[in-house]
């Protein structure tokens, strides 16, 4: 086992992921200084940053309510919405270290979790494209222009943490390993529980060897069950505390959520901006379309774009997340796609084929740092000074 650890990392270049995870950190920390003191601080002041309300800065939308259900708990049947794994890791360190700590904790567990998973997608996206391949995959991910999420007490790094675990140890075949990575994800995020498809895919393709032995092929199914137990045990506490075992997805419709059919939000954003009850021009709210609509339709692209360069797994994975999210658009909302643009961070083998798109175009390349970087820097200030982004 040891030996089988060396060699995975060895082949990882650790030191240079590490100093992406670092200078894309420090720079999320100099957006926050200059944002504060530009921004909240009296202009032509000698008045000083107070550190303490530059941490705070980060304590916006979701991440209070992470923070607020760490701290006290499941107050409301709306808080029913956010996942219990990322609050209870929280807590743990929050109890420890006092109630100071607890956006603190909140932000060191996404920023560890965001490295492992950079480390785990690393080899990934190497084994699918080569060491250059995934070093872009890596810089588009960290740069991507709502990638702050990843700074923030969000939890799209954990849950990225345990699906790219999961990739990994399907492909290795560690049945055991990846269904318990399963049931986490599915603890994390309601998208969890898709992680069911690729690993049903990941055992069809090794039939013919689990099939050689009735014990194998046995011990590689029951995992799967694990899987669906995360949503499962959430599940039986909606039912205890609100006698309803769906209460996570029925309180969607407070976010203006619904069930609707795949294309419909779409066409509602398209008519928003362009058809009638056009938004009117440089409004917020055609900001967010535009915005959203961007996102969700440039990888709905790379998903068709990668359907003969990735491997069938990832294909399901990222063929099942596009429909969730578009299947649940906020119809009752001015920004009908509500939060796709960070939904598609955990789209991660998108970023696979958008790499290798990049890899014979450098002048693409370029073009997408630059863009990247620039609305990373604009959204990030935008959500710091408590504006509505995703």
């Amino acid at each position: 086992m040891q030996q089988r650890c060396a060699s995975f990392f060895k082949t990882i270049p650790i030191r240079d992921i590490f100093w992406l995870f670092l200078i894309t950190r420090l720079a999320l920390v100099a957006i926050t200084y200059i944002a504060y003191a530009l921004f909240t601080v009296p202009g032509q002041t000698s008045m000083p940053v107070d550190s303490i309300a530059l941490l705070t800065s980060w304590n916006r939308w979701d991440a209070l309510n992470y923070v607020r259900i760490a701290q006290y708990g499941y107050e409301q049947r709306v808080d029913l919405a956010f996942f219990p794994l990322f609050p209870a890791l929280i807590n743990g360190i929050g109890r420890v270290l006092g109630d100071w700590s607890y956006l603190a904790a909140g932000m060191f567990i996404s920023n560890a979790a965001l490295f492992g998973a950079m480390v785990l997608t690393y080899r990934l996206a190497c084994d699918a494209f080569g060491d250059e391949g995934a070093r872009r995959t890596l810089l588009y991910w960290c740069i991507f222009p709502t990638a702050f999420f990843f700074f923030a007490a969000y939890n799209e790094s954990l849950l990225l943490l345990w699906v790219t675990g999961a990739f990994l140890a399907m492909q290795r075949q560690r049945w055991w390993l990846a269904g318990l990575l399963g049931l986490l994800a599915s603890l994390t995020r309601v998208t969890g529980i898709l992680l069911i498809v690729p690993y049903l895919w990941e055992l069809w393709s090794a039939r013919t060897q689990l099939l050689a032995s009735r014990k194998g092929a046995l011990l590689a199914i029951v995992p799967v069950i694990l899987i669906p137990a995360g949503m499962f045990i959430y599940c039986l506490y909606c039912w205890y505390a609100v006698g309803d075992f769906l209460a996570f997805l029925h309180v969607q419709q407070h976010s203006g959520r619904y069930l609707s059919l795949p294309w419909a939000g779409i066409w509602q954003a398209i008519s928003a901006l362009f058809l009638y009850h056009a938004q009117p021009f440089g409004s917020a709210n055609q900001a967010h379309l535009l915005l959203d609509l961007s996102a969700t339709l440039g990888f709905i692209v790379l998903v068709i774009a990668g359907w003969q360069k990735l491997r069938i797994s990832y294909t399901l994975w990222l063929a099942c997340f596009l429909v969730y999210i578009l299947l649940y658009p906020a119809l009752d909302k001015p920004d009908i796609l509500l939060s796709n643009q960070r939904f598609v961070l955990e789209m991660f083998p998108a970023f696979f084929t958008l790499a290798a798109l990049s890899l014979p175009r450098p002048r693409l390349h370029q073009s997408l740092i630059l863009l990247f970087l620039a609305l990373q820097a604009v959204l990030g200030i935008a959500f710091l000074m408590n504006r509505w982004i995703v």
